[in-house]
């Protein structure tokens, strides 16, 4: 008779249990209080109480840290900013709509403008006479001292430096050029000649065209002037070595020359039918003068190579620098 109030005594009290205490597990309410937790900057930050996503992405700072999982409320993923290293060329960049998250902008095809020291060639009312007298010429000297080639063999200013001044007129390219040469030796011919004592001409006649190309193409021409064989009175010559198809001698060109102790100088007037091009002033071009140095009498050799041009390639037409005619 017992047992049951017994029964039931124990169940009144395993109820009132029940309802006085808080047993973990039972209450669906979150706890008011808050704990730190890993990363909490990048919880708050990202915390889906903040006010909804304006049209323009926020950027965020974020500092490393244990990695949190960051919502995807909206279907359009944070942009990523990537680091990119810093270019010699300018690159110009179109603006985007800052409605939606892009990637990096696409660089346009803006021409890139040449560097270096610019050359400028005045019109001759007057033609000059070729005899290696430069008091005629009222046009700016420019300096030819880059060694662009044989820096081994090249000894110093005595041994190879140049200046040059250029003009024109509708018939010809005039260039004069004052060499420091302690010993001037020619004895090659024909396509050979600059294994000599010699004059470059680099000439794009199409700059704007191809302005970003990096080879060389049919518009763009390298001649040679021997100032004489055998001697500065010996028989002077131009050839042309490219475009490749026109290659040989350059018939109508004019070249005087003169030598001095320690230096020699030529004159040239070189015909712009050779370039095919009809003169105007305000036209420009891709241009470069290098001079050949030959001190071996018993050996047809390039031994060295100075130029206007700072970091000079025959085969890269981006690094020759630009000619402007003025009148």
């Amino acid at each position: 008779m017992q047992k049951i109030p017994r029964n039931l005594f124990v169940s009144i009290i395993l109820v009132l249990i029940l309802a006085g205490c808080n047993i973990p597990g039972l209450r669906t309410n979150p706890t008011p209080i808050l704990f730190p937790t890993p990363n909490y900057t990048m919880t708050a930050l990202f915390s889906v109480d903040v006010q909804d996503p304006t049209a323009t992405p926020l950027v965020v700072v974020v500092t490393q840290s244990e990695s949190t999982q960051i919502p995807t409320q909206e279907p359009t993923a944070l942009p990523t900013a990537t680091m990119q290293p810093p270019t010699n060329t300018p690159i110009v960049v179109t603006a985007t709509p800052q409605s939606t998250a892009t990637s990096l902008p696409t660089a346009t095809n803006t021409p890139v403008v040449r560097t270096g020291n610019w050359v400028t060639a005045s019109y001759l009312n007057t033609a000059p006479n070729l005899d290696s007298v430069w008091d005629e010429w009222n046009t700016t000297k420019y300096p030819a001292k880059y060694v662009a080639y044989g820096s081994g063999e090249w000894k110093n200013s005595d041994d190879l430096e140049g200046s040059f001044r250029i003009g024109w007129d509708n018939n010809y390219l005039y260039v004069a050029v004052k060499v420091l040469d302690d010993q001037y030796v020619q004895n090659a011919t024909g396509q050979d000649l600059y294994k000599g004592d010699s004059i470059e001409i680099l000439l794009d006649t199409n700059l704007y065209g191809d302005l970003n190309s990096n080879s060389l193409s049919s518009d763009d021409y390298q001649i040679g002037i021997s100032p004489g064989k055998n001697g500065i009175d010996g028989i002077k010559e131009g050839y042309l070595w490219f475009p490749s198809s026109k290659a040989g001698g350059i018939s109508g060109i004019k070249i005087g020359s003169s030598k001095g102790e320690g230096v020699y100088r030529v004159e040239m007037a070189i015909p712009w039918s050779t370039f095919g091009i009809s003169p105007s002033s305000g036209q420009q071009y891709g241009f470069g003068l290098s001079i050949s140095d030959n001190d071996n009498e018993s050996s047809n050799v390039q031994q060295s190579m100075v130029s206007n041009l700072s970091n000079r390639s025959l085969v890269n037409p981006t690094i020759w620098t630009v000619l402007t005619l003025t009148k």
